[in-house]
């Protein structure tokens, strides 16, 4: 397995694919509801396997000087539970810190709350509930200068 940011069309394509089929496909959203207005001007990362396949994608985009939001966390449901989602979001941390932000948020799902609160995610509370049914509640970790202690540098080479 291996991080990286998708360059060429393909990339994009597979990474908008995976984003697609685990974050809107199953409340049978269109393609392209993966997508918004911040794509040209966001940090994105996937992980591929030694077949190329993406098994998962993650988003950074700036808020304001300080803050960035981290959006459409995905792992390939084959692929949950190895440690991939981690990774993804410890790279996107370590983005975050190379382009100077302090503050990271997020909307996370209800399922992945405890996930988020492990990796140091304070729960600010409820936020919306997208398509009528997921509900998903915000929140924030403030970034030190610093990977964390007996953290790898993740930067894509």
């Amino acid at each position: 397995m291996q991080i990286i940011t998708p360059q060429t069309p393909a990339q994009f394509d597979a990474y908008y694919e995976l984003r697609w089929q685990v974050l809107r496909a199953p409340w049978q959203q269109p393609r392209g509801s993966e997508r918004d207005e911040h794509e040209a001007s966001a940090t994105h990362r996937m992980i591929i396997d030694n077949t190329l396949q993406v098994r998962a994608v993650g988003r950074l985009h700036s808020l304001d000087a300080d803050t960035g939001q981290l959006r459409y966390m995905a792992v390939d449901p084959d692929y949950r539970g190895q440690g991939l989602g981690k990774q993804i979001l410890l790279a996107l941390e370590d983005a975050a810190r190379a382009q100077g932000l302090q503050n990271l948020v997020l909307h996370a799902r209800e399922p992945v709350v405890a996930f988020y609160r492990r990796q140091g995610y304070e729960l600010l509370g409820r936020s919306h509930t997208l398509f009528g049914e997921i509900i998903h509640y915000k929140m924030q970790k403030p970034l030190s200068n610093a990977p964390p202690p007996g953290h790898e540098d993740t930067k894509n080479p």
